[in-house]
């Protein structure tokens, strides 16, 4: 497993899908995930320090587990199947672990809430590189823009070689293509 951060989130306005993308710690790989717009919401609203007068359900998810006496000691990512992702809530409870299955959207917003730990399988990883600086410029080069275009169905029915191939082609401009 590697640890993750959440790097960036925003709108795929091509598709008008969600987008979390989460950067390896110490490395260069990244792992976009197309979410809902109530996990996206829920994430940002966090991570903007937005407080509401009640609780939101991952804010609910939270307050159980610490009235429990539990603590959300990490959040795996551990494989994709049929263009799912699929995640587990690792709670601890005295000596006791509790590994609950949960989407990634929601555990990721409940991790930034516990200040949890994200990790996800090495294979879910796609390799990203700055490119080198050109004179040339933008849009001058024969490479193919990706098609960002997919919708919401397609883009979560990659599996994982498919979504390597498909962030192999992305330029950081491509990126600018999200917003929020």
């Amino acid at each position: 497993m590697v640890e993750l951060i959440v790097s960036r989130l925003g709108l795929d306005s091509a598709s008008n899908s969600f987008v979390v993308i989460l950067n390896e710690k110490d490395g260069s790989r990244i792992l976009p995930i197309w979410i809902g717009r109530a996990e996206a919401e829920s994430i940002a609203a966090h991570l903007d320090r937005v407080h509401r007068a009640r609780p939101m359900t991952h804010d609910l998810a939270q307050a159980i587990i610490a009235t429990l006496g539990g603590t959300l000691e990490r959040v795996n990512i551990t494989h994709v199947e049929q263009g799912t992702y699929f995640a587990e809530l690792q709670i601890r409870s005295g000596e006791v672990i509790h590994v609950v299955d949960a989407r990634p959207s929601d555990s990721i917003a409940i991790a930034v809430r516990c200040s949890a730990p994200l990790f996800a399988a090495e294979e879910l990883l796609a390799e990203y590189e700055e490119p080198a600086p050109s004179d040339e410029p933008a849009g001058d080069d024969d490479a193919p823009e990706p098609d960002l275009s997919a919708g919401t169905g397609d883009a979560q029915a990659r599996n994982a070689a498919q979504l390597q191939a498909f962030l192999e082609k992305l330029r950081p401009e491509d990126f600018g293509k999200f917003r929020l």
